[in-house]
């Protein structure tokens, strides 16, 4: 079944957010993920937005976006341990 990893983002230092994500390409491919949306300017239909962008992932399926999510190549890129935002 089909999988979606959604990242509301915040960003704390942009900068850091923009080199994290010059290289996030390159390591989910590797898991069969496809990049759906990402969007810095969403238009918000219902509530209130508070973030400053929205990332959908796909993957095929559930072991695969954990495989992606738990691998030594997304770890080291990830924003939870470079912090360049908040989630």
């Amino acid at each position: 079944m089909t999988v979606y990893v959604i990242a509301l983002v915040k960003f704390t230092r942009e900068e850091y957010y923009r080199r994290y994500q010059s290289r996030f390409a390159e390591v989910f491919k590797a898991f069969r993920g496809r990049l759906l949306a990402a969007d810095e300017r969403p238009k918000v239909l219902d509530g209130e937005w508070t973030r400053d962008k929205v990332v959908i992932v796909e993957f095929p399926d559930e072991a695969e976006a954990t495989r992606f999510l738990d691998s030594p190549s997304y770890q080291e890129r990830s924003p939870r341990t470079a912090s360049p935002v908040r989630r």
